[in-house]
């Protein structure tokens, strides 16, 4: 077992998926790419984990994916265009957002055979040393970085970490769900993982919100390649071997904040909203119109 608390510096991303869901949108743009307000996904999640103080971005991508290659990018025709025209906040903007020389590293995962395969096509960009996985189809959204609660908690119990946040008790068999030695803590040791419950056997109403601290060991299990839930190689199963049989210790941090689903139509619609009501610049128009709205269709 790992007992030494090397630092987080990197992050994976697993960006491979075809997002069906929107379709047509993604025959052409990933869906990642789809804009929260006037930001990419990926970009608010890139934030969160830049945020919390992660130095390399690792994305696990798939074939069609390269915009978002292009987008982690300097864009001199761009950027001359704007200095030519004399848009200085916009040129500093992209530059707040550019990643470093050597910040990012892009890998592919050539069969879509689920999130624990994707995580383990990053193995050889983490190395030895423990590391942060984001989901980007969720978007927390809160006061601090979810990721930042994450890597704070990290330093005290070290190990394996996962945001979990409540959801109602009828609803628990649609998630992966964690027990807790204490359910109301902010950061508690998990005693129990369990993917999709059946109804009314769920340990809590915690469910894993796509935010995860793990140790390198978890590869070692990911190389076996062994199939679970939806003929999918399942990352919970890969965790759940390493809490019991090799005995990592796991903690759940609690997020507060919201969070947003944009993997969905629903979510992401619902995000677009929220986030454009928090926005100086939009918040009072974009009342108004949205109140025009439900009134003109309630």
């Amino acid at each position: 077992m790992n007992t030494v608390k090397k630092p987080i510096r990197k992050a994976v991303f697993p960006v491979a998926g075809l997002g069906t869901r929107f379709l047509p949108a993604t025959k052409a743009v990933p869906k990642e790419m789809l804009t929260v307000v006037d930001r990419p996904v990926l970009q608010h999640v890139v934030d969160e984990a830049r945020a919390a103080g992660i130095e390399h971005f690792i994305f696990v991508t798939g074939r069609n994916k390269g915009v978002i290659e292009d987008h982690f990018d300097k864009q001199f025709e761009l950027e001359s265009t704007l200095a030519a025209r004399g848009k200085k906040k916009e040129i500093e903007a992209l530059a707040r957002d550019l990643p470093q020389a050597g910040q990012t590293s892009f890998t592919r995962q050539q069969s879509p055979l689920g999130l624990g395969h994707a995580v383990w096509c990053a193995r050889e960009l983490v190395g030895n040393e423990p590391f942060a996985l984001l989901l980007p189809d969720m978007l927390h959204h809160g006061q601090t970085s979810c990721l930042a609660d994450m890597i704070e908690a990290y330093s005290k119990t070290g190990g394996n970490l996962i945001a979990v946040a409540p959801v109602p008790e009828d609803q628990t068999h649609q998630y992966g769900i964690v027990g807790v030695k204490d359910v109301k803590a902010k950061v508690s040791e998990i005693t129990n993982m369990v993917e999709k419950p059946q109804p009314g056997t769920a340990p809590s109403n915690l469910h894993i919100t796509g935010r995860y601290v793990l140790q390198p060991e978890v590869f070692a299990l990911l190389e076996k390649q062994e199939r679970g839930a939806g003929g999918e190689i399942q990352l919970t199963d890969s965790m759940i071997a390493m809490m019991n049989d090799d005995k990592q210790p796991f903690h759940a941090v609690r997020f507060d904040g919201d969070i947003y689903d944009c993997g969905s139509k629903l979510g992401f619609l619902t995000a677009n909203v929220a986030l454009a009501l928090e926005r100086e610049d939009l918040a009072d128009d974009f009342r108004r119109d949205l109140k025009r709205l439900i009134g003109t269709n309630a």
